[in-house]
């Protein structure tokens, strides 16, 4: 019978941790429907501020007077890898992606001879690349208490890489998050934010003459520094989208497997318990002949 009581308390357990699971995956979906909402409605701006960055970045060229965060310092000896994670779990591979991808691109740039360090965003990456790169992370950002990280925080973050660039902390630095396709399907991706890369399709020119007042390089001189922050900010919200997509489809296969565990755990209780009358019969039968 203690084996019967031991079943039974797992079943009710595994019960508990299925409402558990179940909750946390409507959260999540509740959550996403908002998340998806500024994911899609960042993105046009964000490709739209690039391509007039673009365009403006090829009239420009290799001109002397061109922003420093466009023609860079001139060499590509430290990189900075600006890493989005999230503060909490339970969403699947959401996290390991994202860092994956930032180790992969780093343990790529040392073998070509560069220094790498590290600007991490979120608690969920620092033990895995505190461990590989040991004495690389540089600067941290606290998002713990942080309800909705925004533009405000991406303001903030590109204020400091910004301010990293023009001290020489590196030479070029690179953005990592994860791109929301789906609740089912999340991208870790990797992009150049300094200097700005090249434009490698420029639309064609409609042979317009276009007057730009004030020049080119003045226009850079601001568009750039905003489009860093937008490009953080777009990284942040494409974030916040996988994050929950990551979650309910975590949760969801949670409560799946809770299902299956309880469905195996019954059977195993009912025939146990069925095994169990048996031999109290069969020994009530077996005393009854013997008197």
């Amino acid at each position: 019978m203690a084996n019967l009581k031991e079943l039974k308390g797992r079943i009710n357990s595994v019960k508990s941790t299925q409402k558990i699971t179940k909750a946390k995956k409507m959260v999540a979906a509740a959550k996403l429907r908002k998340a998806q909402a500024a994911a899609e409605a960042a993105r046009p701006y964000a490709e739209r501020l690039e391509g007039v960055v673009a365009s403006l970045a090829s009239k420009v060229g290799g001109s002397d007077s061109a922003p420093k965060l466009l023609s860079g310092t001139g060499k590509s000896d430290t990189h900075l890898l600006v890493v989005l994670n999230s503060d909490r779990g339970l969403a699947g591979a959401f996290n390991s992606n994202i860092v994956k991808a930032a180790r992969d691109k780093a343990l790529e740039l040392q073998a070509e001879g560069k220094k790498v360090l590290f600007y991490l965003i979120g608690r969920k990456g620092r033990p895995v690349i505190g461990r590989l790169f040991a004495g690389q992370i540089t600067e941290l950002y606290e998002t713990t208490g942080i309800r909705d990280i925004g533009f405000d925080q991406a303001h903030e973050v590109s204020a400091k890489v910004m301010e990293m660039y023009e001290a020489g902390v590196f030479d070029v630095a690179h953005l990592f998050y994860s791109k929301f396709r789906s609740a089912l399907l999340q991208e870790a991706t990797g992009q150049q934010l300094i200097p700005v890369p090249a434009p490698v399709d420029v639309p064609a020119s409609s042979g317009a003459a276009v007057e730009y007042e004030p020049d080119e390089e003045a226009i850079l001189a601001d568009l750039l520094p905003r489009n860093i922050t937008i490009q953080i900010f777009k990284g942040i919200l494409e974030n916040a989208a996988s994050e929950q997509g990551a979650s309910m489809t975590a949760m969801d296969n949670a409560t799946r497997n809770a299902g299956d565990l309880i469905n195996k755990l019954t059977i195993i209780y009912n025939r146990t318990r069925q095994a169990a009358i048996t031999t109290e019969l069969i020994e009530i039968i077996a005393g009854a002949e013997a008197l």
